[in-house]
């Protein structure tokens, strides 16, 4: 048995010839045209055999097809396929995966005359016609067919190839078997080309942009017609606004938090209020008109629209009052609002591109750019930036696509408002006058002739009595008259301490009652010919923050309106006093009094100072942080509190506790003037040390199984305070109460407010 049958002993005889010898057909092989190539016919497949031309690997015939690679590809001659050169094919001219006939069996080849048409190994390629296979040699370089040889003795053209010899049957003698391992390595290839295209696919996706859009209504937060995507400056706000009748609205909090904090909103009487350096402006939910001051005005939209709880106040109302510039654009709705102006960075687009959610290939596409767009850089990356296109789209860029970053200066036109203040050409040095009765008042002489360089003083006068705005007044005009005689401007204190059936509140929430208080104050200034008003609202809550410092706004325009100046005492800047908003107060205002004491007071937890100086210090600095200094006065302490402690087991000793904040004494307190405490300490043996820490002097002593402290308020602890009020040139000093003082501290405080 041959090589072959060796191999496929159950299938049969199979037939070849190579080049022009006869074709000889083996059991199921048919069309003797195979010329030029390998072919047999295998009776155990179908009787199929191999055929010229074929695309791929595999049979022509029976409807098999193998592995088509190009065209035409296949094992016979003049074949494409798997190429590795010439000749490298299973015959001469043949591109494909393969092995030359040197390396295919070279036992088997044993009895061809390989010196014979078989080509020299080169880079031919061969391509025969459809259903004819060449094996002849094509020549190098031009392709044409070499001379044959001369004819030899049997006439034809050159020597015949030699025949197979017959076997017994008479049929030719078999070539040997084909290399079996032929197929498992064309296996092996064909699984590592796929593996291979496999792997470049993932290559691919992974490092090719992605194509998802993104969906721009949740990615703005736009979920119904009615909502709008607000991008203020470049940055997309978490809350929406309100897209109805062809206008924007914003709601109300929104607009004074992002916008501007002057529209007030009265949601008791359904009124919108906004100050301005010259007129209150007021407008009601659902109307299309507003006052200026007493002039109406009229809108082709309603200012303001009440939505269950919350108030929506129209974009085009608030740009009449604030300098701001905006742009509505749909798919998805959103609108582009301008409020910071001067110098922005801005880019062209190189070419058309995309920007995307995030920065990265694979974010989703926001919008879709065209060259030479141009955008606003929002943030410099090293690869992405973040970017604003002109319709209000926001996203990351890559840089790549970007031009040369450009400076460009943005503007409108807006008239700001300008403020103005009543102030005094010199040091203010006020001093407060407590009246608690008419006949206080006639103590008036005497009061002014114990002083030394006051030129304001305040009356306490009048304070909130009821929840119509109504004041109690206690104004004397006799009182004032002598005042101006002696060169000293009154500014009548107005508080909301005395009556504890008057509801602060209350008045300050609802416009009508905050607007004929405001009334009641200017009338009575107006009357007793006052100079100024002291507004002394004190232990307000949060909640009322806002109603606050609108009266201080309306209130102000009022004062000036009439020539009165307008001074605002304020505790010393805390996290839970922010809500007095000194910053405001000093645009409408004239002046805001720091009261520069209670560091420690009857309500707190531990016993101490009234003024220590670092304390002064930290609250003057803090409040020049809001506040110019010439608007600026710092009050100061006439007064010391002396602190009683009582031991808590009664018996004089203290009582020891794991507790780290454990008092072992309760505690009281009583306000003194300086003489009076400068007496108490030293008629009971106690000597005052000086303490650099606090800027006063520390003064203590027992009786009766009780400790009196007290930290000192005097001429020398007052200086420490007035060098802080000169240091910082600040607008001067004021001083709680008037008649607590001695008369020597006048001739300190002379020094710095002459």
């Amino acid at each position: 048995m041959s090589g072959r049958d060796k191999q496929f002993p159950d299938r049969g005889d199979a037939g070849w010839e190579i080049d022009d010898g006869p074709f000889v057909a083996g059991p199921g092989q048919d069309e003797p045209d195979f010329h030029g190539g390998y072919g047999w016919g295998m009776d155990g497949v179908n009787g199929a055999g191999w055929e010229p031309n074929m695309d791929g690997y595999g049979q022509a015939q029976n409807g098999m097809e193998g592995y088509g690679q190009g065209e035409p590809a296949g094992w016979g001659s003049g074949m494409e396929g798997y190429g590795q050169g010439e000749p490298s094919g299973w015959d001469t001219g043949m591109e494909g995966y393969g092995m030359d006939l040197d390396g295919y069996s070279e036992e088997g080849l044993a009895d061809v005359d390989l010196e014979g048409d078989l080509p020299a190994r080169g880079k031919g390629k061969g391509r025969s016609p459809q259903g004819r296979a060449s094996g002849r040699r094509k020549s190098r370089g031009n392709g044409q067919r070499p001379p044959r040889r001369p004819a030899g003795k049997d006439g034809n053209g050159g020597p015949s190839r030699p025949k197979r010899a017959q076997g017994r049957n008479g049929r030719g003698k078999r070539r040997p078997q084909r290399d079996s391992r032929t197929p498992v390595a064309a296996a092996v290839i064909f699984i590592a080309a796929v593996l291979l295209i496999a792997l470049l696919s993932a290559v691919i996706k992974k490092y090719s942009p992605s194509k998802e859009r993104a969906d721009l209504n949740e990615y703005y937060n736009v979920h119904s017609p009615e909502d709008i995507a607000v991008l203020l400056d470049g940055q997309l706000l978490e809350e929406t606004a309100k897209y109805w009748d062809g206008h924007v609205y914003m709601d109300y909090k929104l607009v004074q938090q992002y916008l501007n904090q002057r529209f007030y909103w009265d949601s008791n009487e359904n009124i919108l209020r906004y100050v301005t350096d010259s007129d209150v402006v007021s407008a009601s939910a659902g109307s299309r008109d507003y006052t200026v001051t007493k002039k109406t005005e009229h809108t082709d939209y309603t200012i303001v629209k009440v939505d269950g709880e919350q108030m929506y106040l129209a974009l085009d109302f608030v740009q009449n009052y604030t300098n701001i510039d905006f742009t509505v654009h749909q798919a998805p709705n959103r609108v582009k609002i301008t409020s910071v102006w001067g110098k922005v960075s801005t880019a062209e687009v190189r070419k058309d591109t995309q920007i995307r959610i995030k920065g990265g290939i694979k974010s989703p596409i926001a919008a879709d750019l065209e060259k030479g767009a141009e955008v606003t850089i929002l943030d410099a990356g090293e690869d992405w930036s973040r970017v604003c296109t002109e319709d209000g789209m926001i996203g990351w860029l890559q840089n790549k696509r970007l031009g040369e970053p450009a400076s460009k200066t943005i503007s409108r036109e807006f008239e700001e408002p300008k403020f103005s203040h009543l102030l005094k050409d010199g040091p203010v040095s006020l001093g407060w006058h407590q009246v608690t009765t008419q006949e206080a008042n006639g103590r008036i002489s005497d009061i002014l002739q114990s002083t030394k360089g006051v030129n304001v003083i305040s009356p306490t006068w009048f304070y909130l009595n009821d929840n119509d705005g109504n004041i109690f007044s206690l104004a004397s005009r006799e009182y004032v008259n002598y005042c101006h005689q002696n060169n000293v401007d009154v500014w009548a204190l107005v508080s909301n301490l005395e009556n504890p059936e008057a509801d602060s509140t209350y008045v300050l929430t609802h416009t009508s009652a905050r607007d004929y208080l405001a009334n009641q104050i200017i009338a009575a200034a107006i009357e007793y010919d006052l100079d100024g008003i002291n507004l002394d609202f004190e232990a307000l809550s949060g909640e009322v923050g806002d109603s606050y410092i609108q009266f201080v706004r309306e209130l102000s325009l009022k004062c000036k309106n009439n020539n009165l100046v307008l001074s605002v005492d304020n505790y010393v800047p805390s996290s839970y006093t922010a809500f007095y908003n000194r910053a405001e107060q000093a645009v409408f205002a004239d002046y805001v009094i720091i009261m520069g004491y209670d560091e420690h007071y009857s309500g707190s937890e531990d016993i101490g100072s009234v003024a220590s100086i670092g304390f002064v210090r930290e609250g003057v600095e803090n409040t020049l942080k809001e506040v110019p200094p010439e608007q600026t006065i710092l009050a100061m302490p006439f007064y010391t509190r002396v602190w009683e402690l009582t031991p808590k087991d009664g018996a004089g000793e203290d009582v020891e506790s794991a507790a780290e904040d454990y008092l072992p004494y309760t505690f009281t307190c009583t306000e003194e003037g300086m003489q009076t405490v400068e007496n108490r300490y030293t008629e009971n043996g106690a000597q005052a040390v000086w303490s650099e820490e606090d800027g006063q002097y520390i003064a203590e002593y027992e009786k009766d199984g009780k400790t009196y402290k007290m930290w000192v308020e005097n001429e020398k602890s007052l200086e420490e305070k007035l060098k802080v009020m000169k240091q910082n040139n600040l607008a001067g000093a004021a001083y709680w109460k008037l008649g607590l003082e001695r008369a020597s501290a006048w001739d300190t405080i002379i020094k710095y407010v002459n």
